[in-house]
């Protein structure tokens, strides 16, 4: 199976390995220099509080869908959006594919992501936990 997906001609789609290495999450060790892309995690803001992937950055599908502007760290550049378990993320590609963003959803989302070994944080910096 093919690390990376286009659906229709919709925003394109990767599993979290691709998306680690897009992002700079590195080889599911925890290490590795970056990619270049953003990870934009799309979940509500008492999922974001719970845990997200370090360096990774919020705004809410409600948030966008309601007209709000991408955070100033996720401007002019690739964007990977992540959710819980993909659904929220693929709309948010869309939208934002739409708008003219370059963006790619993660299938399985933040619980494939904890799955593959990939490092969790909370809104302290502690370790966190997909809500």
């Amino acid at each position: 199976m093919s690390i990376f997906r286009r659906d229709r001609g919709g925003a394109g789609r990767v599993s979290v390995q691709e998306a680690a290495i897009r992002t700079g999450h590195g080889d599911l060790a925890g290490g590795g220099s970056g990619g270049g892309a953003v990870l934009l995690d799309v979940r509500e803001p008492y999922e974001w509080q719970a845990g997200h992937a370090p360096r990774a950055v919020h705004l809410s599908l409600s948030a966008l869908a309601a007209g709000a502007g991408l955070p100033a760290e996720a401007q002019a550049r690739p964007l990977v959006v992540i959710c819980r378990s993909g659904n929220r993320s693929r709309q948010a590609a869309e939208l934002l594919a739409t708008r003219g963003a370059e963006a790619v959803d993660v299938i399985g989302g933040m619980r494939d992501w904890v799955e593959a070994g990939l490092p969790v944080v909370d809104a302290h910096g502690g370790n966190g936990a997909v809500a």
